[in-house]
């Protein structure tokens, strides 16, 4: 199935009505993840009922606030502190993001939005966009910038499910619930069959796959509720991704960050 011009349209109309959709406050992402290390399935009754995000926390708001870190996350094991490139976030998109931006097909679904800066680049050009993130600060940036976004979960409820052209993980956002099956095969069902998903890799090793909980670390120590997470290199996110169904039509790394391109099955 192709998604015509009149559903374009209409997929449109959706993505610039979202600004008055109804937020669900409080949202976290959360997909039943255990810290284990390995691929696991979580079902739909696993995936967990909104709670307090710790992406409301105020070192996230704040550092978006001043376009800057330091933001970490902490993990719980061993107190190793991931760095989180809030300056990047803030800016327009760069010579990588761009890469991304343009292998962009239909309506565009942005998991994980932060402070917006895909979600307003595609606004920019009249392609119809939407994003999602838990964080209340990172959707009003967005909304300042003039994208639109709701404050919801990826495992929530979704504006327009299987009709989006391309959905987007970047920044680690394949990491979101702390199972990447789960999140793998949820973008799927929110894919238009033959669509995109355009996902970005952890940096360090393309062969690393990890599960862990962490809290979020301004450099003065760690702050708000644990959360899991996961790290996944690009040879590790192509075999999740294909043992979900999707098929990989591209892989690529610019300035030291790897993507994939990922098709559904049509």
């Amino acid at each position: 199935m192709t998604v015509t011009t009149s559903g374009l349209h209409g997929l449109d109309a959706l993505a610039r009505g979202a600004l008055g959709a109804t937020d669900t406050t409080g949202a976290t992402d959360t997909a039943g993840a255990t810290d284990t290390a390995g691929a696991h399935d979580a079902t739909e009754d696993q995936v967990a009922r909104p709670s307090p995000s710790a992406w409301a926390s105020d070192p996230y708001a704040a550092a978006l606030d001043r376009r800057a870190g330091p933001l970490f996350l902490r993990r719980l094991t061993d107190g190793r502190r991931l760095p989180l490139d809030v300056v990047r976030w803030c800016a327009r998109p760069d010579a990588a993001d761009r890469t991304v931006l343009g292998r962009c097909v239909g309506s565009v679904l942005d998991v994980g939005c932060g402070p917006g800066r895909m979600v307003t680049a595609l606004a920019r050009v009249r392609r119809p966009a939407l994003g999602v993130d838990t964080a209340p600060a990172a959707v009003a940036h967005t909304r300042r910038a003039g994208g639109a976004a709701l404050l919801r979960s990826v495992f929530q409820e979704l504006p327009g499910e299987g009709w989006w052209g391309s959905v987007l993980l970047m920044d680690g956002n394949i990491g979101i619930g702390g199972d990447p099956v789960a999140l793998l095969r949820r973008v799927r069902r929110l894919t238009v069959p033959g669509g995109l998903l355009l996902a970005e890799a952890d940096a360090t090793d393309g062969d690393v796959d990890e599960r862990f909980e962490v809290r979020l670390d301004d450099g003065t120590g760690p702050s708000g509720p644990a959360f899991p997470w996961a790290r996944l290199g690009q040879e590790a996110l192509r075999a999740a991704a294909e043992r979900c169904g999707w098929s990989t039509v591209g892989r690529w790394t610019v300035d030291d960050r790897p993507f994939l391109a990922l098709r559904a099955a049509g």
